[in-house]
């Protein structure tokens, strides 16, 4: 008898709104803990190098969110295939996708590690580093890049080992690697005097040390195991897994080319006003930092709800699916409005966390987070039909829905806006583009699911 059917599937038959706590919760306190390593950076650079240091690591960012699209596409995307699989009651099938998809991960990691280590110095040009950063933003881009396949590891296996039904684990691996870091900025910073290139390197050892405990959890998954034989690609898998995760890999890289559009227009407008390009640069940096916190909450609803609703799809429990769905937009609305407030309300404070005595800098940051956010009340809808799309696997809408945000309307609006109105065009591109991201995913769920009406789901 399969293990599955033997001690039955907690994803099938536990109480919904229970299941949800049980596996966003531990999501959520994952990406928040990782964004944590960009933010401690950032808190310390800033006391250290100030405005000038922000914006040189800034320039740097997008890297990190293109090494979260590929790791995301195939944690993801394997997560998405073995939570299907053991719904069909498909346990081999489910193995296989677990050995493609290590493979797959690894693979991506070393590839992206090595085009950042030759290519740095274009890649922070392109990535919006102004001349007076350059140099620092190559250094600082370099030593992450030589961390990348093991933060890679932690952040898809987050994924995978959620997918087993043990999301607390991964957590702890990315805390441990959260405190390493933590522990050791202040060190490679001040104590040695390393500046900005000691915080990449206190963030690649917590890295390291994060992905070997997510790595060593192969041999622990529960509801399948982990065999060497089922590391030779084939080509069905892995498509599979790839095409499961594509949409994750979607929204990860257009929120990389927001970065790149967003870091070059705030360099080129903002030397246009008494601002000036480090101050714009940096102030959109420690926004977006924060903003990941915000962002991460979503992201750990709408991913806790995937393996729910990827068994319950799976097993055709259809009404679980509808009502895991109604929780997660519930809980996605109130989370938007506790930020709207935050941002809205707490600029100051949260500008003053990374750079003290600015005045100009304080000013900006605070019209940032006021404009740009002003859209936040409506955030988390498309998040959450983005992932419930990806886990019953219709990946095209999921697609649609996860791109709509960014690279549908707020890329395009940033560049026409700032066109006509400068440095505030840019910033206010980003209300105008929640709103019809929240718009397009209410119309795609209304008629997916008047759809199942239809069938009598």
């Amino acid at each position: 008898m399969d293990v599955t059917e033997e001690k039955g599937n907690i994803l099938g038959t536990a109480k919904i709104s229970r299941l949800l706590m049980k596996f966003s919760i531990p999501t959520v306190m994952t990406l928040m803990v990782n964004c944590l390593y960009n933010i401690v950076d950032q808190i310390f650079i800033g006391h250290a190098a100030g405005v000038a240091g922000i914006a040189a690591t800034n320039a740097a960012f997008p890297m990190v969110t293109i090494s979260a699209a590929l790791a995301l596409m195939v944690g993801d995307g394997t997560a998405a295939n073995i939570s299907l699989c053991l719904g069909r009651k498909e346990r081999p099938e489910a193995e296989r996708t677990l050995g493609n998809g290590v493979v797959l991960l690894f693979l991506a990691g070393i590839v992206l590690a090595a085009a950042m280590l030759l290519g740095g110095n274009f890649f922070a040009r392109l990535f919006g580093a102004s001349e007076a950063v350059l140099e620092e933003s190559v250094v600082y881009l370099r030593i992450l890049a030589l961390g990348l396949p093991f933060q890679m590891a932690n952040m898809a296996f987050t994924a995978i080992i959620r997918s087993d039904g043990n999301p607390k684990y991964a957590m702890k691996s990315m805390m441990i690697g959260a405190g390493i870091n933590v522990v050791l900025d202040p060190i490679f910073i001040f104590l040695l005097d390393l500046g900005v290139a000691g915080a990449a390197i206190a963030t690649i050892l917590g890295q390291i040390v994060a992905g070997i405990i997510c790595i060593a959890y192969l041999p622990k998954f529960e509801h399948i195991t982990f065999h060497k034989e089922n590391m030779a690609l084939r080509g069905a898998v892995s498509g599979r897994i790839l095409v499961l995760g594509f949409p994750s890999f979607c929204m990860q890289t257009a929120t990389a080319l927001t970065q790149i559009v967003m870091n070059n227009l705030m360099r080129d407008y903002g030397a246009l006003t008494v601002y000036g390009s480090e101050i714009a640069l940096s102030c959109y940096g420690i926004m977006m930092k924060i903003y990941q916190i915000a962002h991460a909450m979503f992201v750990g609803v709408a991913s806790g709800t995937q393996p729910i609703n990827g068994y319950n799809y799976g097993a055709k429990q259809y009404r679980r699916v509808r009502r895991t769905f109604r929780v997660a937009v519930t809980v996605s609305f109130v989370i938007s409005f506790v930020w709207f407030g935050v941002f809205q309300l707490g600029g100051r404070l949260l500008a003053g966390l990374f750079v003290e005595n600015e005045p100009l800098y304080v000013e900006f940051a605070v019209l940032s987070f006021h404009v740009y956010m002003m859209g936040f009340f409506v955030y988390g809808l498309p998040q959450v039909t983005a992932s419930f799309f990806q886990a019953i696997g219709k990946p095209w809408k999921s697609l649609l829905t996860a791109l709509s945000r960014q690279a549908i309307f707020l890329i395009p609006l940033s560049l026409l806006l700032s066109s006509r109105y400068g440095l505030m065009g840019a910033l206010w591109a980003a209300p105008a583009a929640d709103v019809l991201a929240f718009a397009l995913a209410g119309i795609l769920i209304f008629f997916e699911f008047r759809d199942w009406k239809e069938r009598g789901w």
